[in-house]
């Protein structure tokens, strides 16, 4: 959370940073401060503990702190309880009490995220004869951002790029160096981060809303970079230390663009957006360590009769059924079958009175779907959609209804509303479970709890995303990708290789891994990108033959599995690792990898990743 503001220009710069600060206000609410100057170096730094008003009070709305270039913050407390003292921002120089006040120090600073070692990187500082006033990470990022400036003094580029090597974990830094004046210095890792440019003024902040007050031209900074901003000016530079080019943007001052959250692309934030969009669609029916789906609009009673289920859907949708065929015939011993929405109804399906049929939709008006929902009912069939949008055709035609949680979604390749699905399927397939007696009650509880450390293991998944952005340059011109897996990999499989083709353009297919030899094999030739989804421990030995397979015939594999099992490096040329959950619900941390992936790789091709040519985000037409 959090949000920052810059500006520097020719305007008191307090007042800008304040409305800006009100627009995020949302990001962050236990603390705010300011840092301004004047042009002397000399830095004022005010902070305060409570809601943006209280800062707004004791500066006068801003009117009295004097100067054009200035940084501010408000805060969502994560290292630190919420204080004056662990308000942002923060000095360099060892300061009593607070970091407050006019301040000499040779670097201040603010940031948004969360640097993981932070630890073992104030024990450095202190030995190196700095002293710290906060519990914050923050300051000892801007500390070691002053370690370096000072050791080797090779200037702000050197010494904030040393800081990032070293620094583990996702930052967004506004820093401001006391022989510098005028200047606001900025880097980014995986915390949106944009620049405004207007005549001779430059703003900065962490979502677009902050500065669309004062201009709509902007820069979004690359993950991995950094910045020096000055008066109507920006230059870009990487970890090397080498300028960059970017192209300057415009915000075309609709909602959408305003809702874009600092990333470069929908896709992105809606990647990122995967962990409250699971946790808030379980939550709707998880409390207490049980699941209650009276809100959904099935009762124990109902679930005991149901002779079988029948999974329609389309796309990334219709992958999620695939995952829940697994899901639901281990943990409730139900039968089920898993339908193209396109092919139900002209197949003339046979469905049992006492089956129940499942309707999955993003958008809740996909035509195919919408036609096997009506199908299905004039058959008098019990129905159930599971879609993302209240009041929707589906939503309103349905018997029962699940509504995931996952908020809109911009961009045309879905993330978090299939992951928003998979939860859904879940905390069904394990209620099912229970009330039909396949499972015990301690079995039971402990599913539920594994379903609780989902949403934090995808976040997990999020921060180590680095190693795939650079693997996916590697491969951003291949032309042919197969993906293999067995059992719930299989269906990983399917939504990975539908992302990889639908935004990046490349041929790429999914295959049951032991299908191979049934004439897929023919295809794989030198330097052929196989990758290998192996999550199931049981398949795992299995996925790997087929994968050495193909290593035989020239394919360049990648490997995609759980912690802990490190001897697929003997096997792939490169690996990838997820936190380990049920093997049950493996599917909603291998999907992100395989999400970044296809991202990257569109990114790197120079695509527009949020709408890919030919698609629509909402099928409404056969």
């Amino acid at each position: 959370m959090c949000g920052i503001v810059g500006y520097t220009g020719k305007k008191q710069a307090a007042p800008i940073l304040l409305q800006g600060l009100a627009k995020l206000e949302y990001r962050g609410y236990d603390s705010a401060g300011l840092a301004v100057r004047d042009g002397d170096g000399m830095a004022e730094v005010v902070k305060a503990k409570g809601r943006l008003s209280v800062l707004a009070d004791k500066t006068d709305n801003g009117k009295a702190l004097k100067g054009t270039c200035g940084i501010g913050h408000t805060r969502w407390a994560t290292h630190g309880e919420p204080s004056q003292k662990n308000a942002h921002p923060h000095v360099s120089g060892n300061c009593k009490g607070s970091g407050s006040g006019v301040v000499e120090s040779e670097v201040v600073g603010v940031h948004n995220g969360i640097i993981e070692n932070f630890v073992e990187l104030k024990d450095k500082l202190l030995k190196n004869g700095y002293q710290f006033y906060s519990e914050t990470d923050t300051e000892v990022a801007i500390k070691l951002i002053d370690y370096y400036y000072k050791k080797y003094n090779e200037g702000p580029i050197d010494a904030i790029a040393k800081a990032m090597v070293r620094i583990r974990g996702s930052y967004a830094i506004e820093v401001m160096f006391k022989d510098l004046p005028g200047e606001i210095w900025v880097a980014r890792k995986d915390s949106p981060m944009i620049i405004g440019l207007k005549d001779d003024e430059s703003y900065i902040a962490s979502d677009v809303p902050a500065i669309l007050k004062y201009t709509r031209n902007v820069y979004y900074i690359g993950n991995l970079e950094m910045a020096k901003v000055t008066a109507g000016d920006v230059h870009f530079y990487n970890l090397d230390g080498e300028e960059i080019q970017k192209e300057l943007t415009e915000i075309k001052w609709d909602t959408e663009a305003a809702e874009k959250g600092g990333y470069e692309h929908f896709m992105m934030k809606e990647i990122h957006e995967q962990p409250k969009a699971v946790r808030d669609t379980m939550n709707k029916v998880v409390a207490d360590g049980k699941i209650d789906l009276r809100e959904v609009g099935l009762s124990d009673e109902e679930i005991k009769e149901i002779s079988g289920i029948t999974i329609v859907a389309c796309g990334s949708a219709w992958h999620v059924g695939m995952v829940a065929q697994y899901v639901f015939e281990d943990l409730a011993k139900i039968p089920v079958r898993v339908e193209l929405a396109s092919e139900f109804r002209y197949r003339n399906p046979l469905l049992d009175p006492k089956s129940l049929v499942i309707v999955i939709s993003q958008s809740g008006e996909t035509a195919d779907s919408l036609a096997a929902l009506r199908e299905a009912k004039s058959r008098g069939v019990k129905t159930l959609g599971i879609v993302n949008v209240v009041g929707s055709s589906i939503a309103r035609e349905a018997d029962s209804v699940y509504y995931t949680m996952a908020g809109p979604e911009i961009a045309v390749a879905t993330t978090k509303a299939y992951s928003a699905q998979l939860m859904a399927i879940y905390c069904l397939a394990v209620q099912f479970g229970f009330v039909r007696e396949a499972l015990e009650k301690e079995e039971y509880s402990r599913l539920i709890s594994e379903l609780e450390t989902i949403p934090d293991k995808i976040q997990k998944v999020l921060s180590e995303k680095e190693r795939l952005q650079w693997f996916a340059s590697k491969y951003a011109d291949a032309h042919d990708v197969f993906f293999i897996g067995r059992g719930v990999d299989y269906a990983i499989c399917l939504e990975g290789s539908l992302k990889m083709k639908e935004i990046s353009y490349i041929h790429s297919e999914a295959y049951a891994a032991g299908e191979l030899k049934h004439g897929t094999i023919s295809l794989i030739e030198d330097n052929t990108l196989v990758i290998g989804v192996l999550t199931q421990q049981r398949l795992f030995e299995k996925t790997v033959s087929n994968m050495v397979e193909c290593k035989a015939r020239g394919a360049y594999l990648m490997g995609l599995t759980g912690y802990g099992n490190y001897s697929i490096e003997d096997t792939c040329n490169f690996t990838t690792y997820i936190p380990k959950v049920d093997d049950h619900f493996m599917a909603s941390l291998a999907v992100v990898p395989l999400q970044l992936l296809g991202y990257y790789i569109s990114v790197a091709r120079g695509l527009d990743v949020d709408k890919p040519r030919n698609l629509a985000k909402s099928v409404t037409v056969e």
